[in-house]
């Protein structure tokens, strides 16, 4: 898989949603997964072409997990380096709080919260007005299906979302890329090993690989799952049956 390839998908996403305008400065949340170094590869490549200029720096959010080797850690700072892009780490307490101190059984939620802060304060100190993240279609289709069965909700993230607190926009750029895409791309790329210990244990796990039950009898299941949440002309639930109330 070429960049060539993701750029077209992303760049639509892009247009799309009018995610990036003139001037902006967004960071992209490296945490080294091969989601966040393709986001980057991306944004780096959008960058030389792209019609609105914008800057890109990128910003790693250092949880204190035990296991990540200082060359893994360098070879983050050397992609940056090779792609031009201004990088900053963010030293936190994140895993200890998480796993010794509070000792959390479900710590995706508070763990998702507590590096996006993180992300956030590191963002506004660079002068960024925006956040990248590397969340993907198969995110996006995990995530529909984790609020229907967890929180009884029809619900999914947002390609772009404005935090009032903050003052600053999230972005997706990838919400259009399939993850098998994403992993061919980032194959022969510098990637950290995911050093949580809650990894492959998650309700996020046992959804995608519900999902990927599914395909193995239809196979073309994640394509029309999209497509319902990406194409408003699918939308029919019941709320287009109720009586309109009188004011």
């Amino acid at each position: 898989m070429t960049l060539q390839k993701l750029l077209s998908p992303a760049r639509c996403a892009v247009d799309d949603f009018n995610m990036i305008n003139t001037g902006d400065k967004i960071a992209v949340g490296l945490s080294g997964g091969k989601d966040s170094v393709t986001l980057l590869y991306i944004l780096a490549g959008l960058k030389r072409f792209y019609p609105n200029p914008f800057e890109l720096c990128a910003i790693t959010v250092d949880m204190g997990l035990k296991d990540t080797s200082e060359d893994e850690k360098q070879s983050l700072v050397q992609l940056c380096e090779q792609l031009g892009v201004e990088y900053r780490v963010v030293k936190t307490d994140i895993a200890e709080i998480i796993f010794d101190v509070r000792k959390e059984s479900s710590p995706c939620s508070l763990c998702s919260k507590m590096r996006r802060g993180a992300l956030n304060n590191a963002a506004i100190e660079m002068g960024c007005n925006k956040l990248a993240l590397g969340h993907h279609a198969d995110d996006l289709i995990e995530t529909f299906f984790l609020s229907m069965f967890y929180e009884g909700r029809l619900s999914t993230f947002e390609p772009v979302s404005h935090m009032d607190r903050s003052n600053v926009t999230l972005i997706r750029p990838m919400i259009y890329i399939e993850e098998k895409d994403i992993r061919a791309f980032a194959k022969d790329k510098p990637i950290l090993h995911n050093a949580c210990p809650s990894d492959k244990h998650t309700q996020r796990q046992y959804v995608k690989d519900l999902i990927n039950g599914i395909k193995k009898d239809i196979p073309f299941v994640k394509h029309r799952i999209h497509g319902a949440i990406t194409h408003p002309e699918r939308y029919n639930l019941f709320d287009k049956f109720l009586p309109e109330k009188d004011e």
